[in-house]
């Protein structure tokens, strides 16, 4: 399972069994019930390993958002006792917005930020496929 957290969206991807390749699978909203949904997508999935995109620090902002990752990623350990890997998201977004923009034709359809937030996660978890 791959993550991409964003402070109002977290887009979800999933692999393949054989772990070759991500595909977009949803985005929930960041809000209360987030971890308890999570919870339930990896039961349902069976889902024992999590790559959850970590931004870079080179500006303030990013290491607000890091900091948030990382209480993430030591809350879905804690609730799910499952290992979560931190993956450097840099240029994710920007990746699965080319990906978008290739593959959607409809403008309308290009402009749903939840396609995006779940298409980034599909990046960071296939950059991870890719390397291990």
């Amino acid at each position: 399972m791959g993550i991409d957290y964003g402070e109002k969206r977290i887009g979800i991807a999933l692999s393949d069994p054989l772990l070759t390749f991500a595909y977009a699978f949803i985005t929930l909203q960041n809000d209360s019930n987030f971890l308890n949904s999570l919870s339930r997508i990896i039961g349902e999935k069976k889902v024992n390993k999590i790559v959850l995109g970590l931004p870079s620090e080179r500006f303030k902002f990013s290491k607000e958002l890091s900091q948030k990752v990382l209480k993430l990623k030591s809350e879905i350990e804690t609730k799910n006792k499952i290992e979560v890997v931190l993956w450097d998201e840099e240029y994710s977004s920007a990746i699965a917005k080319e990906k978008m923009i290739e593959s959607v034709t409809k403008k309308s359809k290009r402009k749903q930020k939840d396609w995006l937030d779940r298409h980034s996660a599909a990046v960071i978890l296939q950059e991870y496929l890719d390397t291990n």
